[in-house]
């Protein structure tokens, strides 16, 4: 299949993915990434309940950032964990699932609930290239001071700006501006901060 799509790249698809563009997900470097995020993440779990002191240090070395007093209520569910930077004095609540083949990017202050998903991968549309695996993914970014009710997933490529309110259970599917709430499946605004 690499062939069909790939003929004049010489990228691996680990080169490809990080690129942001078409890529099948089957490369080494990629799996003993994900192998380490999962492993990370439990050791986080596992230290927030024995030795929460020491529990940080797993997140840390999980995380791309983490910002001063940010905290991540454990479980936490992962592709990678390298490409998600989460700002100062963020909380997010547990069970976060965040599939960050693309960069997810949390600002300061910001407020995740329970259950929240940012998944940052696509597939095609079209059936030939999704049977064969193809994939790729888009960025995601929350500005400072964002709360995101419980249960909140958020799609590919979505920016929401600084101070907006998301409400529990929405779906994101385009941007949302700054100083605004916004609800419902797709997520549209109903009222500006």
């Amino acid at each position: 299949m690499d062939v069909e799509y790939f003929a004049s790249d010489n990228r691996s698809n680990r080169e490809r993915m990080l690129a942001g563009e078409l890529y099948i997900a089957d490369d080494p470097e990629s799996a003993r990434v994900a192998q380490r995020a999962i492993e990370l993440a439990d050791a986080y779990y596992r230290a927030t309940v024995a030795d929460p002191e020491a529990a940080r240090a797993h997140l840390e070395a999980l995380l791309g950032t983490l910002g001063v007093d940010a905290y991540v209520k454990p479980p936490l569910f992962v592709d990678y964990g390298e490409n998600i930077h989460i700002g100062a004095r963020t909380f997010v609540n547990c069970n976060l699932t965040a599939l960050d083949v693309a960069p997810i990017i949390i600002g300061e202050d910001c407020q995740l609930g329970p259950n929240v998903q940012l998944l940052t991968p696509t597939h095609p549309v079209e059936p030939g290239p999704r049977r064969d695996k193809l994939e790729a993914a888009k960025a995601i970014t929350l500005g400072d001071n964002v709360w995101l009710g419980g249960g909140v997933i958020v799609c590919p490529g979505v920016t929401i700006g600084d101070n907006s309110v998301i409400g529990a259970g929405a779906v994101v599917t385009r941007d949302i501006p700054a100083n605004v709430v916004a609800v419902g499946n797709p997520a549209r605004i109903v009222r500006e901060i």
